[in-house]
């Protein structure tokens, strides 16, 4: 047997794992892994958009600012609007998307409180129906009940981090533009 062939049977079995644990979860596993999805998607797009785009943004309104003219009897006036208009339009590029991952880091854990309380009612059905003599049924739902919470929790964790890391570099790159911004 070649590696190729190694590699092709370990990733079905890995496969077939994963799949087992996440029909062990239940369908709150399922949801939490289409959210994992989604806000890893929301995420890499921002730090896309803050190490593609943004750059471009800022050179062309600092390239704007210095075409100003400046006189000074007018330094007080309009361009310290435009000056803050830019900065708010940043602010609003950077920060304000933000607030739909900030949403889902605050979802992960509550919805592995979901699973844990489908998870418990699973494991209420069986002592209803079998009694308390059947402990690998009871296993079955605190299995159930304990996958949800350690994936909402691992899914929290992580998304703080990269949520904290995304609003650092934000706050630092307005705080870079307002300091290119300032007019003497």
């Amino acid at each position: 047997m070649n590696n190729w062939q190694s590699a092709w049977f370990w990733l079905i079995d890995s496969s077939h794992a994963l799949l087992d644990l996440m029909s062990a979860g239940g369908i709150v596993m399922w949801l939490l892994a289409a959210l994992c999805v989604l806000f890893w998607t929301l995420v890499l797009e921002r730090f896309w958009y803050m190490h593609c785009y943004f750059p471009r943004w800022a050179k062309e309104r600092r390239a704007d600012w210095q075409t100003l003219n400046f006189n000074a009897s007018a330094q007080n006036g309009w361009q310290r609007a435009v000056r803050a208009a830019w900065l708010a339009q940043a602010r609003e590029q950077l920060l304000t998307p933000l607030s739909v991952t900030r949403t889902l880091v605050a979802m992960f854990p509550l919805l592995g409180l979901l699973g844990t309380v489908t998870g418990m009612v699973a494991v209420f059905e069986v002592l209803a129906v079998s009694g308390s003599g059947n402990p690998r049924a009871m296993a079955g739902g605190v299995w159930q009940a304990t996958l949800p919470t350690l994936a909402g929790m691992v899914l929290a964790i992580g998304g703080l981090f990269s949520l904290a890391r995304l609003e650092r570099n934000a706050r630092r790159a307005i705080g870079r533009l307002a300091d290119q911004l300032r007019h003497g």
